[in-house]
C-alpha cells in the first residue's frame, strides 16, 4: 500500500458545482478507480486559495498509470475541465505533496 497526495486548483466561483459533480460521481468512474487499485480517496478544499488537496491509497498491484488512457477517465476530465486548471487533454494539473508527518 502506498499513500499518494497531490494538489489541484479550482477556478473561482465553481466550488458548489465541483462538490455537486463529486457527490454524483459516475458509478463507472468509481468502479474504474477501485479496479485500478485506488481506495480511501479524499479531496479537501482550502477555501482561501481554492486549492484542492487529494489523498488516496494505492494497492501494491495498482494500475493508476493506465488511467489517463481510459475512455471513462478522459470523459470525466472533459466534464471537470471547465472547473479547474488542466493540462492539454484536460487532465487536471497536479502538484505532488511530500509527506512530512504521519501518525498511525
Amino acid at each position: 500500500m502506498t499513500i499518494h497526495a497531490f494538489k489541484m486548483q479550482l477556478k473561482p466561483g465553481v466550488v458548489d458545482e465541483y462538490r455537486r459533480r463529486h457527490d454524483e460521481i459516475w458509478p463507472e468512474l468509481s468502479a474504474l478507480l477501485s479496479d485500478s487499485g485506488i481506495y480511501d480517496y479524499s479531496i479537501f478544499l482550502d477555501e482561501d486559495t481554492l486549492s484542492l488537496f487529494a489523498v488516496l491509497k494505492l494497492r501494491a498491484d495498482n494500475s493508476r498509470d493506465a488511467l489517463p488512457d481510459h475512455p471513462v477517465m478522459k470523459r470525466w476530465w472533459d466534464y471537470m475541465a471547465p472547473l479547474m486548471e488542466v493540462q492539454p487533454g484536460n487532465q487536471p494539473r497536479e502538484w505532488p505533496l511530500s509527506l512530512l508527518f504521519h501518525m498511525d
